[in-house]
């Protein structure tokens, strides 16, 4: 990668973007302010090295863009609440919920104010590049590092390999090498504090939920605008398709939401790539590798099926799919851009707080139920424990708060949503008391019915690389011949190679002899890299040996909803406790899904059986019989999209934290909107499931729906 130095780099880039923008100004920003947004990152870490020589150009290109929208637009990044403005609403969180509510809120006239407790790293390459999904979980400047437990009995949940300890000079260690000198923290579940939230580090997967995911809010509630149709035409308006005709059914192609799949021309490049797949349609189904090494059908006709398409029934989405990822030439596609294209509109107003934690939710003095006005607010980076450059809380900071005409609404996610009510008196009564909280509604239901998959790998080696990745660095070193290849979007999808992709090749969708109203319960997946879960340092170990293939099985539809979210204290600096209450800890129905995984598991170890050159490492030799199995997914598994903490419910329901207009029962001008808000977690991939809710909410807002 050729690096300018930083005189000419400034120089090269201002005259650029001077073009590009057509504001001349950009030349003529003051030197004071150049040296601010150019400071050197020198006594910074880094999580990779090439990320630092991003730094002057993303920032000379946020500097530029902030200049452009206060030149040609309403909207804008601010360090305050906009003091001419009066907020119809604000927005707390920036993730899959609260920035497509916000930016469909702004298009329909209302002004709207996002706030995000993290800053903005959207021009990065570990944001913008597809294949660096793993590396950017691990970015240091985004992510949000929880730590949880499985289970309440601690020895049971330092079996987990996975466990990561805290020495007293505050290392991280993990496994075994942390057992006799540390705390135990828990199991590592990377969140993302910045701008887009988790939509900024995902896998990029964008599988819509089954039918029957809707219909069951709309049955529970006995609101017929949750159907599966009402949910479909909302994500017509999402999506727009690059990989369908317009005829397809049940798609979008106008929407602010890219999605895209893998070129097959990738496959063809490696012809290990190749025996993969063809080993998974063997594992799958014999008779399908006579008609391919026959001639009868080629590879596309076999891959050519589309998972979200609108004309299977639930009971037919089994199978083998190409996966849709949220891609647009080749670069992450979320809700940052709709966010930002809305923001440069003259008609609309919405205004974004960076770095801003929000610490309590305000209510009017009087009336006979709470009443939202606005939120309280610490202003200042890295305000949040789970931030890795988090020291104290004596770092300076600014204390403010934010009024609104309408309503508040929260987009936290799973963990942060239910803290934030609890920490403004929404909660359980006892809990709220313990920590002298004043309680304005006791709602029990609140922090509770945690939910989440249950996900396995099998990991297999190969004595050689895969050629399609064998020159790839990801960013370890500051030559990457691959990422040279990406950066150029003149040539064709498959000619930019690796980087232009998510990494995930294909899918398996099948339905267990455990699987409930005919839906398909374990969706499996596989990767040319090595995957164990998720724990500090698991993003380089995946991609350091370039030799290895792991398949990923996903349980969907789990019938644990024991987890909880509580509070760790009255400080809104602290994390929360979480606890999933894994299998025999939590409800019941777990057999289900032992079972479940168990035959998604022996189907892996079967695809890898066929495939030639490969052994298994994981679980490996030593677990054989179901019950060696058994004891190793009870130990091992883990999940990674929590969800389900402020669920919604009937009115007959006393756990239920929400109705079917997303209202927080008991209060006033106050709604969550994000993953908390499902009964029961929805499908195999949440992402595209919360972008439809959140549509949903903008509609109920605007037109009453």
């Amino acid at each position: 990668m050729k690096v300018l130095k930083t005189s000419d780099h400034l120089q090269a880039q201002t005259a650029k973007l001077s073009l590009l923008l057509d504001v001349g100004s950009c030349s003529s920003l003051s030197k004071d302010f150049v040296a601010q947004e150019l400071a050197p990152d020198s006594q910074k870490p880094t999580d990779v090295l090439s990320e630092k020589f991003l730094n002057d150009e993303m920032r000379l290109v946020k500097a530029c863009a902030c200049l452009c929208l206060a030149l040609n637009a309403q909207g804008a990044f601010v360090s305050k609440p906009d003091p001419s403005t009066q907020y119809e609403y604000v927005i707390v969180g920036s993730g899959a919920g609260g920035a497509t509510l916000a930016a469909r809120l702004a298009t329909y006239g209302h002004s709207v104010l996002l706030v995000e407790a993290g800053s903005d790293e959207t021009e990065s390459y570990s944001y913008r590049v597809p294949a660096f999904n793993l590396l950017s979980s691990e970015n240091h400047r985004t992510s949000w590092n929880f730590y949880v437990h499985h289970y309440n009995d601690l020895e049971r949940q330092k079996r987990d390999s996975k466990m990561v300890w805290r020495t007293q000079d505050g290392q991280i260690r993990v496994g075994s090498k942390g057992r006799k000198v540390g705390e135990p923290l828990g199991i590592l579940y990377p969140r993302a504090g910045t701008f887009g939230g988790c939509t900024a580090h995902n896998a990029l997967i964008t599988v819509l939920p089954d039918d029957y995911d809707w219909q069951s809010i709309a049955d529970v509630t006995k609101d017929n605008s949750w159907s599966h149709r009402e949910m479909r035409r909302l994500w017509r308006r999402i999506e727009m398709n690059t990989y369908l005709t317009s005829l397809s059914e049940g798609h979008g192609f106008a929407g602010w939401l890219a999605t895209a799949v893998a070129d097959l021309g990738l496959i063809k490049a490696d012809w290990k790539l190749v025996k993969l797949v063809l080993s998974t349609v063997k594992a799958l189904n014999p008779s399908w590798i006579e008609r391919l090494t026959h001639g009868l059908v080629d590879l596309a006709s076999v891959l050519l099926r589309d998972i979200n398409s609108d004309i299977y029934k639930d009971q037919e989405r089994t199978g083998l799919f190409q996966i849709p990822l949220s891609l647009s030439n080749a670069t992450r596609s979320g809700p940052v851009d709709f966010v930002l294209s809305v923001m440069q509109r003259k008609d609309t107003k919405l205004d974004i707080m960076l770095d801003t934690l929000v610490t309590k939710i305000r209510f009017a003095d009087g009336g006979i139920s709470p009443r939202a006005v606005g939120v309280d607010y610490m202003r200042g980076p890295s305000l949040y424990k789970a931030d890795p450059h988090y020291v104290s809380a004596s770092k300076a900071m600014i204390h403010g708060t934010i009024h609104v005409t309408k309503e508040v609404i929260l987009s936290g996610g799973a963990f942060n949503t239910p803290q934030l009510l609890k920490l403004s008196g929404i909660g359980p009564r006892h809990e709220l008391q313990h920590f002298n909280i004043t309680v304005h509604v006791d709602l029990p239901g609140v922090g509770t019915n945690l939910q989440d998959r249950y996900e396995l790998t099998v990991v297999a080696n190969n004595t050689e690389e895969w050629s399609l990745l064998r020159n790839c660095t990801f960013l370890q070193r500051p030559d990457d011949p691959c990422l040279e290849r990406w950066e150029n979007e003149d040539q064709d999808i498959v000619d930019r190679g690796a980087y232009a992709t998510g990494g995930l090749i294909l899918a398996v969708v099948k339905k267990t002899s455990v699987a409930e109203n005919g839906v398909p319960d374990v969706f499996m997946a596989v990767s040319p890299v090595q995957f164990k879960g998720y724990y500090p340092g698991y993003s380089v170990d995946a991609i350091r040996d370039k030799r290895q293939v792991t398949w990923l099985i996903l349980k969907g539809y789990t019938h644990n909803k024991a987890g909880t979210v509580k509070l760790r204290s009255n400080d809104p600096r602290d994390t929360p406790i979480i606890n999933f209450n894994y299998f025999d800890t939590g409800s019941s129905g777990y057999n289900k899904d032992v079972q479940a995984l168990m035959e998604g598991l022996k189907f892996a170890r079967n695809a890898v059986k066929e495939l030639d050159g490969f052994n298994e490492v994981w679980p490996g030799p030593e677990v054989q019989s179901d019950d060696e199995l058994i004891e190793f997914m009870k130990r091992e598994a883990w999940g990674h999209h929590a969800s389900c903490t402020c669920p919604i419910g009937g009115d007959d329901d006393p756990d239920a934290v929400l109705d079917s207009k997303f209202r927080v029962r008991g209060v006033a001008n106050l709604r969550v909107v994000d993953a908390s808000v499902f009964p029961r977690i929805p499908g195999y991939f949440i992402a595209a499931s919360i972008y439809m809710i959140a549509e949903k909410a903008a509609d109920v807002l605007h037109f009453g729906e």
